[in-house]
C-alpha cells in the first residue's frame, strides 16, 4: 500500500504555543493550497482517512470539493487515531511558560511519561501503528491520512519497524511542513 501522509495547513495559534490535540482551525488560503496541491497528485480510488480535529477536517472539505471522486466525508472517513499527541493540562500555555522541570521529567522518561498528563509517546506510536495495520489490511492500493506531524513522525517510526521509543532523540526530527505532504510504501 502506498500511504500519503497529509499535514493540515499552517493552525491560527500564536507562535510559541503547546498545541498537539487543541482543536483548532487552519489559514483558510492556506488550506485551499494544500488541498489543490493534494488533488492534482493523488490517484483515483484513494481510500481517505482524517483526523477530527477541525484543522485536518477542513483539508479534507477542500479536497472534497475538488476531488469528489474520492468519497471524502466525516462519518466514514474520520479516525480518532490520526490526532496529535494530547498534551493535557499544557494545551494551549506557551512553550516558555512550562517550567524546566517539567519539560525534563517529559525527557527523561520519553517514551512513557504523559507531558501534560495524557498521552505519551509510546500511546501515540501505538494508536498509530494499530491504524497503520488496519488500514493497509483492507487491501486498497493507495491510503490517504490528513493528519499531523507527530502521526506522520510515528508512522515513520512504524515503518522502520520501531514500535517503542525511550529517548528524545529516537523520536524522528525530519518533518512534513504544513499543508504539504509525503508517501511510504507499507506492507503488513
Amino acid at each position: 500500500m502506498k500511504l500519503w501522509l497529509a499535514r493540515h495547513a499552517q493552525p491560527l495559534i500564536g507562535a510559541g504555543m503547546c498545541y498537539g490535540a487543541l482543536d483548532v482551525t487552519a489559514d483558510a488560503a492556506l488550506t485551499t493550497a494544500a488541498a489543490k496541491l493534494l488533488a492534482v497528485t493523488l490517484p483515483a480510488n484513494t481510500a481517505c482517512f482524517i483526523s477530527p480535529l477541525r484543522r485536518c477536517q477542513q483539508l479534507g472539505a477542500a479536497l472534497a470539493l475538488i476531488r469528489p471522486d474520492l468519497c471524502i466525508n466525516s462519518s466514514t472517513c474520520n479516525d480518532v487515531r490520526l490526532v496529535e499527541m494530547d498534551f493535557g493540562c499544557l494545551e494551549g500555555k506557551p512553550w516558555a511558560s512550562i517550567s524546566k522541570s517539567t519539560v525534563d521529567a517529559w525527557t527523561a522518561d520519553f517514551g512513557d511519561h504523559r507531558f501534560g498528563g495524557k498521552e505519551s509517546a509510546n500511546e501515540v506510536l501505538q494508536r498509530v501503528k494499530a491504524a497503520l495495520y488496519e488500514h493497509a489490511a483492507l487491501g486498497a492500493d493507495n491510503v490517504l491520512w490528513i493528519t499531523h506531524a507527530g502521526v506522520i513522525r510515528a508512522c515513520s517510526l512504524v515503518e522502520q519497524g520501531i514500535h517503542r521509543v525511550s529517548k528524545p532523540e529516537q523520536w524522528p526530527q525530519a518533518v512534513v511542513e504544513f499543508g504539504c505532504f509525503k508517501n511510504i510504501d507499507f506492507s503488513v
